[in-house]
């Protein structure tokens, strides 16, 4: 075990359901006793975020900030960049986070930063990947961990999952699909970058 804790920092926007798969992996597979990590605070800029609830269920400690109450982007990531930096994390781990971060913002936790995108990158960056997919015509589809970079959804790829895309298929049945795997290949993917440090 590491000397020093390994700190998790996870960003939600949503319901934080990568997030929760995280946090239950980190208990069951004991990433304290084993890799002296765990998941320090969860953060989320929208004060609904249902996922803040899930956190607090599972005993995490839970920060706000609002990006609404900050006049620009670049005044919004500084100010989250303290508040992470107050937990001096090993990683921060974006699950669902809505917000595209400025350069400065990445270049900041450059090797630490780590997201998951719903595709098999580099197909289909950005939005409404499941409905891309399906209009192209893939036969697969999936979800893609990966290093954050200032270039959107072009990180160095950690690792991904593959589901097939059925006959019938619509964004939200494909989704669904896509999630179950996210919830397996996210935390093994973390776990993997704890051990490394």
């Amino acid at each position: 075990m590491a000397a020093t804790k390994k700190n998790i920092v996870i960003l939600i926007s949503g319901n934080g359901s990568n997030m929760v798969a995280i946090a239950e992996a980190a208990q069951k597979e004991n990433w304290q006793g084993k890799l002296g990590a765990g998941i320090a605070c969860v953060i989320s800029n929208r004060a609904d975020s249902e996922g803040l609830n899930f956190a607090r269920a599972l005993g995490i400690s839970t920060q706000v900030l609002d990006h609404k109450q900050f006049a620009s982007r670049e005044a919004f990531d500084a100010a989250l960049q303290q508040l992470i930096d107050s937990y001096n994390p090993a990683l921060v781990v974006l699950a669902g986070f809505m917000r595209i971060l400025t350069p400065g913002f990445v270049a900041n936790y450059a090797g630490r930063l780590v997201n998951i995108h719903p595709s098999l990158l580099p197909a289909f960056t950005g939005l409404n990947t499941h409905q891309r997919a399906i209009d192209a015509g893939c036969k697969v589809a999936g979800a893609t961990v990966h290093l954050v970079t200032a270039d959107l959804d072009h990180g160095p790829i950690l690792a991904q999952a593959v589901v097939p895309v059925l006959a019938g298929d619509d964004a939200r049945t494909l989704a669904a699909r896509v999630l179950t795997q996210e919830h397996r290949v996210y935390p093994a993917a973390v776990r993997t970058l704890l051990a490394a440090r």
